[in-house]
C-alpha cells in the first residue's frame, strides 16, 4: 500500500503533518484543558491511544504523535533512533506546539523515552506516566521483533513480514486475544510495511542503547507506574524495579493484561489515569 494510502485510511479531520529535521511528522491534538502527551511503543503508532484520547479529550489537550519510524511518519532520513535523537525530538514537537510543561504518557520504547526527556527536560514533564516502559536492559531480554532483528541470520524476515508473523506480535501484547481483531492486526501490518518503516525498525533495534536508569531517583516529579501482570515483552518484575528507583512513585499492576494497558483495558487505566492527574 502506498503512502498515500496509507494517509488516506489511517488519517481522520484531527490528523496533522509538520516538518521535524527532515522528517514529516504525523500527529493529532484533541481536547482543551491541561495538556498531556501520549507516547506509543515500539511496533505501534498514535492509535494505539485511540480509545484512552475517546475518553481525555473531554478534559484534557491530548496530544500524540507517531514516532520517527513508526506509523504515518515514516523513516529519519539520516536513521537517528538513539535515545538522544528521540529526546531531543520529542522536546523540539513540543517546541512547535509552544507545550511548555504538560504530563507526559509512554509504553514500552515510548516509555523510556518519556522517562529519559524527564530527566533531561525536567520543567518539561509535570507528571509522568510509565505504561509497561522500556529501560531496564541488563537482562537482555528483548521483545521476540527484537530478538529477530538483531539476529543476522533472522532479520531479512524485515524486507517484508507476513502477516500471520504480525498477528504472532500483536497476540503477544494482548492478554485478551478477544480484543485482537483483524482490524487491529490490519493497522499493525499495513504501518508497518510503511515504506521505510520496517528497515528503519531494524536499526533501531541495534542501536547501542544505553541503561540509563540508575539516574531515576533523580526525578522528584510525580509517577505513575502501570503493568499489565501477564506481559509478554517487558515482564512485570520491572515495574518493582522502576517502584524502587523512582522516589514519588505509585505502581498498579493489573491482572490478566498484557502489554498494552490502554488498548486492552482502556476504561479501568484511564480511571487510574485521570485519578492520578488530579491527585495534588
Amino acid at each position: 500500500m502506498t503512502v498515500e494510502h496509507l494517509i488516506e485510511k489511517y488519517t481522520n479531520k484531527d490528523s496533522k503533518f509538520i516538518e521535524i529535521d527532515g522528517v514529516n511528522v504525523h500527529y493529532r491534538v484533541e481536547g482543551k484543558g491541561e495538556p498531556i502527551l501520549l507516547i506509543h511503543g515500539t511496533f505501534s503508532s498514535l492509535h494505539t491511544y485511540d480509545d484512552w484520547t475517546s475518553i481525555l479529550k473531554h478534559n484534557y489537550k491530548v496530544i500524540r504523535l507517531d514516532l520517527p519510524g513508526f506509523g504515518l511518519t515514516g523513516p529519519h532520513p539520516k536513521n537517528k533512533y538513539s535515545t538522544e535523537n528521540y529526546i531531543d525530538f520529542i522536546d523540539e514537537f513540543l517546541d512547535i506546539l509552544t507545550i511548555d510543561s504538560c504530563a507526559v504518557v509512554g509504553n514500552s520504547l515510548g516509555g523510556w523515552m518519556a522517562w529519559e526527556l524527564a530527566l533531561k527536560h525536567p520543567t518539561r514533564v509535570s507528571k509522568l506516566i510509565l505504561i509497561d516502559a522500556a529501560g531496564y536492559i541488563n537482562d537482555r531480554n528483548f521483545p521476540l521483533p527484537f530478538v529477530i532483528a538483531q539476529t543476522p541470520v533472522l532479520r531479512n524476515v524485515f524486507n517484508y513480514v507476513p502477516k500471520a508473523v504480525v498477528r504472532r506480535f500483536v497476540r503477544q501484547v494482548f492478554y485478551d486475544q478477544s480484543k485482537v481483531t483483524e482490524e487491529v492486526i490490519d493497522r499493525h501490518f499495513d504501518l508497518f510495511h510503511r515504506d521505510g518503516n520496517m528497515a528503519a525498525f531494524v536499526k533501531i533495534a541495534n542501536s547501542h542503547f544505553v541503561q540509563n536508569t540508575h539516574n531515576l531517583h533523580q526525578l522528584t516529579i510525580p509517577v505513575l507506574i502501570m503493568w499489565g501482570e501477564k506481559d509478554n515483552w517487558l515482564s512485570v518484575g520491572h515495574a518493582s524495579k522502576f517502584g524502587e528507583d523512582i522516589p514519588n512513585s505509585k505502581v498498579i499492576i493489573y491482572k490478566n493484561v498484557g502489554h498494552i494497558a490502554m488498548e486492552e483495558i482502556p476504561e479501568q487505566s484511564s480511571d487510574d489515569l485521570i485519578e492520578f492527574l488530579n491527585s495534588n
